[in-house]
């Protein structure tokens, strides 16, 4: 909203200073500071409120070590991200932007079931809270609409080289930049270790027929489904311990963060010789609001946690992550990127289904981890939950430097 008031004082009034708003570098500086703002000062005063409601923590007993001690820790404070995350894209964000809507559309959707699932858990005295199959329902719609949108939407496009241009051709080899080709839809991705990094979904159906490429949408809008569902399933099974969850998303988000603000911008994607993404560049904004809503969120999260975020905030983060990745184009990075969100996705698919074989094999249920999700299996080894996510913290950061070294492997 102050993106449009300063750019109609410009035109109207030339009020010094309001060109700044046009600048993506100053908007998101002052989204980041604002949702910072917003989560550490007004954070304390929705978890006082949610404190007098009793929106407690109802903590099932799993053997784990102080475990006791967080019964009746105020939950659902996802609520505390999302606003702080929202207000400041709304001021500052072109709102007409179509990655904008999309990821404003990620945040409300993915939070209304982490709600009801929190409330159903808190208020109706239910532990299971909204059932697993209304879940997956909810997940799979946001990635119909969402793949649909980045298939069929005509603003969303990409840029690439026009035929006549000298191919993988960077800036610092000659002096202005590379020859680029009308805006046009594609189902290109990005992927490490093939020749210029990309990938086409249509590849995997034209291969039949060269006509088929106008069903692409039959393969690429299922990924798009399986991709949201998985990563805000990963992110929900990250949230198990005092600021793993928040603290692993905001190094995803920063790096994403890094893809988005180079595809979108000609130079520097020219310079790194990576798909140019137009209009790409405003979902800067929302990153440095995500991104500073996570960082004050840990404020409270940190041991001792003084607030859960609940499926309110983990299902979120989970979701607007999958929708970053898809719209830079960067899904298929989201095994190392999210390596641990992977990590504790298949820390309990390995365990349910050897229990399960060994069970129906000799009788009597194995484990391969003492417990699951990861991060318990190590609690569960004697190690404090700090140096747990600590740890795994370094491991986020050491995955994140690899994704991003990825864009140089060809």
């Amino acid at each position: 909203m102050l993106y449009y008031l300063f750019q109609y004082l410009e035109s109207e009034y030339q009020v010094p200073g309001a060109q700044l708003f046009q600048y993506l570098s100053f908007r998101s500086a002052m989204a980041i500071i604002l949702s910072l703002a917003i989560s550490t000062i007004y954070g304390k005063k929705i978890i006082n409120y949610l404190l007098t409601k009793q929106v407690g923590e109802s903590v099932r007993e799993l053997g784990l070590k102080g475990q006791s001690e967080k019964a009746g820790t105020p939950t659902m404070g996802g609520v505390i991200i999302i606003i702080a995350t929202l207000i400041p894209v709304l001021l500052f964000a072109r709102l007409e932007n179509i990655y904008v809507i999309m990821l404003m559309i990620t945040t409300v959707w993915m939070g209304a079931i982490g709600f009801i699932d929190d409330y159903i858990k808190i208020f109706k005295k239910d532990k299971e809270g909204l059932k697993g199959i209304f879940k997956v329902i909810g997940q799979v719609g946001l990635g119909l609409i969402i793949g649909a949108t980045m298939y069929f939407h005509p603003g969303i496009t990409v840029k690439e080289e026009a035929n006549n241009a000298v191919p993988g051709r960077e800036l610092s080899e000659v002096g202005d930049i590379r020859e680029m080709g009308p805006e046009e839809k594609s189902t290109t991705t990005t992927i490490p270790f093939v020749k210029n990094n990309e990938f086409d979904y249509a590849s995997l159906i034209t291969w039949i027929n060269q006509d088929y490429e106008k069903y692409a949408w039959i393969i690429f809008i299922p990924i798009v489904i399986f991709i949201v569902t998985a990563v805000s399933n990963g992110a929900n099974l990250t949230d198990g311990i005092d600021g793993l969850a928040a603290g692993s998303s905001a190094i995803i988000v920063l790096t994403l963060g890094i893809f988005a603000w180079v595809s979108g911008n000609i130079i520097f994607s020219d310079y790194l010789n990576i798909m140019y993404i137009p209009k790409s560049g405003e979902m800067t904004i929302y990153i440095t609001a995500f991104a500073g809503a996570l960082v004050g969120f840990l404020w409270y999260n940190t041991y001792p946690a003084q607030v859960f975020m609940g499926d309110t905030g983990s299902l979120t983060i989970g979701g607007i992550i999958a929708v970053l990745a898809v719209a830079t184009r960067k899904e298929l990075l989201i095994p190392i990127l999210c390596g641990i969100f992977l990590m504790e996705n298949l820390s309990v698919v390995m365990q349910v289904s050897w229990f399960k074989f060994t069970k129906r094999k000799y009788g009597e249920g194995r484990r391969i981890f003492l417990m699951s999700p990861l991060h318990h299996h190590y609690q569960k080894k004697g190690h404090h939950e700090s140096k747990i996510v600590v740890r795994f913290w370094i491991v986020g950061i050491f995955l994140a430097i690899v994704t991003v070294v990825t864009l140089k492997l060809r």
